[in-house]
């Protein structure tokens, strides 16, 4: 094994608790129906979130969002900027989209409130861009690698979104690079956002390591690219699910100092 020059991250649910803090956004938001028309914030979020995703398979460029990792509860946030044309297609959309996923889901419990559906849209947009929240394990860790290592974040998802989530982080300044997957119009496990980040660090693949929670995306992707894969398996997983095979796997952004 060669040496370790430069380490890759993914975002989501490896360096920030992306779920948990899109779940409190959801039953935030839904307080608000509670107060306004006595509906079960969690009854509701659940309604929300299984509208969204009916909906997001019709999204004009669905063959995107899957190909770069778009999900449909990012699609009910994000603002879509760039120049890329699928981008500007989704960008005009998105009201539509959100106004429906609402409106659905207030009519599944008997309400029809247009113009609360819509407040209820963007209460949910304020309330998921005031959550950032960073596992304990993280800025420890990555500040030591900057004295090392050149790091780069590789993640799937909406440009702005994704540079929002790591900007609102605070973990922007340990990376020399960030390679979103709807920048470069494919995302992990396609090869190409990786190669793209090692050439933004001027390294190999036998030089770099990725470290990421999806063994479907980030493992495999990782080994796609010819990357030494680390899986973060926080949840300490009695059966890993299906996807790549990692070379390591840590329960502990900690551990990975030892394994480097």
């Amino acid at each position: 094994m060669g040496t370790t020059r430069a380490v890759l991250f993914d975002l989501d649910d490896t360096l920030i608790a992306d779920d948990a803090a899109t779940e409190a956004a959801f039953l935030a938001t839904c307080s608000c129906a509670l107060s306004r028309y006595g509906l079960d914030p969690p009854a509701l979020a659940r309604a929300v979130r299984w509208q969204a995703r009916r909906l997001w398979q019709a999204a004009p460029t669905i063959g995107y969002c899957r190909d770069v990792g778009i999900s449909s509860s990012e699609g009910l946030r994000a603002r879509f900027t760039g120049d890329d044309p699928r981008l500007t297609i989704l960008r005009a959309w998105a009201p539509v989209y959100r106004r429906g996923a609402w409106s659905r889901a207030l009519a599944d419990h008997g309400i029809d409130d247009v113009a609360f559906a819509e407040e209820l849209a963007a209460t949910f947009i304020a309330e998921r861009g005031a959550r950032h929240l960073v596992f304990p394990d993280v800025e420890p860790v990555l500040g030591a690698l900057t004295h090392t290592h050149r790091l780069a974040l590789v993640t799937n998802g909406a440009p702005d979104l994704q540079r929002a989530k790591l900007s609102g982080a605070g973990l922007g300044p340990y990376f020399d690079a960030v390679i979103v997957s709807g920048e470069v119009g494919a995302g992990k496990p396609d090869p190409a956002p990786f190669t793209l980040a090692l050439n933004a660090l001027g390294a190999d693949p036998a030089e770099a390591v990725m470290v990421g929670d999806s063994l479907e995306r980030d493992i495999a992707g990782a080994r796609n690219a010819g990357i030494r894969a680390i899986w973060l398996d926080r949840a300490a997983a009695e059966r890993p699910p299906d996807g790549g095979v990692p070379d390591e796997r840590i329960g502990d952004l900690r551990q990975l100092l030892a394994v480097l």
